[in-house]
């Protein structure tokens, strides 16, 4: 069975877990661990991409992050490239370092933000890498120490988390703490893994049960949340797809965009690849970038390569598209 295509959208929440190929270790020592966090809180700033938790494993890596404009692929695509070059070229080795493709799993917020951040920042102690939550709070390889205000993380949104316990900082720590503290007992939490309804509801069984008398459940492995909610994901989905397919079947390609964001923006389409700095074609670079990646699927890393520039770069083209196609009214498409 071919594997189902990742769901992403401007603002959603992800679970994310990457493992390391056949369960080997991703980090030999705190060199590496120190190397991942550099790595990541630079895309992170970058992108915008919000992060609310994150553990560091020997074999695997959690992280609750809600993407900016800059999709998750091209955000993970830049993580896992970048360390495992660095971390094959100080280790002197070859091959795979991870396991398939990362787990992203698109999660309902209201229910499970504050569950996930509680799971996640759980795990060194699940692991018994530390002995126990004192330890945990300074414990550098977890978001659980910035949030306890242990440890800085200038990409890691402390505030958020705990903005939603209410009450000062110094309040909202010792409410966050309980919290967590109270997670300890429940243990592993396979529900928060993804499955929408079906696992958060316990699995099958009970969903069958449940669905004599509600009706039709709806269940994906790739959204964490109730029935509603997977539905409308999975709605919107299509929807997205469907405009897609309709740009491209009515010639909307690369070549016809670039065409487009000249005309709008008062220069030749040649002008737009040179890396020139004057305002127009930087606008008319920048609805490119915002075009291609959001209304026509490409990655950044592709657009990347049609306009021979980095791939920060068209991520920051991105952003400055989607405003500059916002505040003037620009559409892709005439209305």
């Amino acid at each position: 069975m071919p594997r189902q295509s990742r769901i992403d959208a401007p603002g959603a929440l992800h679970h994310v877990l990457i493992r390391g190929i056949e369960r080997r270790k991703i980090f030999r020592d705190d060199a590496d661990r120190k190397n991942f966090l550099d790595r990541l809180g630079g895309i992170l700033v970058e992108t915008s991409t919000a992060c609310y938790g994150w553990a560091l494993l020997s074999n695997h890596v959690h992280l609750l992050l809600r993407t900016g404009t800059v999709p998750l692929a091209t955000v993970m695509a830049r993580l896992l490239t970048g360390y495992v070059v660095s971390f094959s070229r100080r280790h002197r080795r070859h091959g795979y370092l991870f396991q398939n493709r990362y787990k992203s799993i698109l999660c309902q917020e209201d229910p499970y933000l504050l569950e996930l951040v509680r799971y996640i920042h759980l795990n060194p102690l699940r692991a018994r890498i530390v002995p126990d939550l004192a330890t945990l709070n300074s414990y550098p390889y977890c978001g659980h120490s910035a949030v306890m205000g242990k440890k800085k993380r200038a990409w890691q949104d402390v505030a958020y988390v705990l903005a939603q316990f209410g009450g000062g900082v110094r309040e909202a720590r010792k409410r966050y703490r309980a919290y967590v503290k109270d997670g300890i007992e429940r243990g592993r939490r396979p529900e928060l893994m993804g499955g929408g309804l079906i696992r958060s509801l316990g699995g099958w069984r009970k969903a069958k049960a449940l669905r004599k008398g509600e009706g039709r459940l709806k269940g994906d492995e790739r959204i964490l949340g109730d029935s509603d909610f997977v539905m409308r994901v999975l709605e919107q989905c299509e929807e997205s797809l469907e405009r897609r397919y309709r740009l491209q079947a009515g010639g909307n390609d690369f070549g016809k965009l670039v065409r487009r964001a000249a005309a709008l923006c008062g220069v030749s389409p040649g002008d737009i690849s040179t890396g020139s700095k004057r305002p127009r074609v930087v606008e008319a670079r920048s609805l490119l970038c915002y075009w291609a990646v959001q209304e026509l699927g490409m990655s950044a890393t592709a657009v990347a390569k049609r306009l021979t520039i980095s791939q920060p770069a068209v991520s920051i083209s991105v952003r400055r598209g989607e405003k500059l196609s916002r505040d003037r009214a620009i559409t892709l498409t005439d209305p």
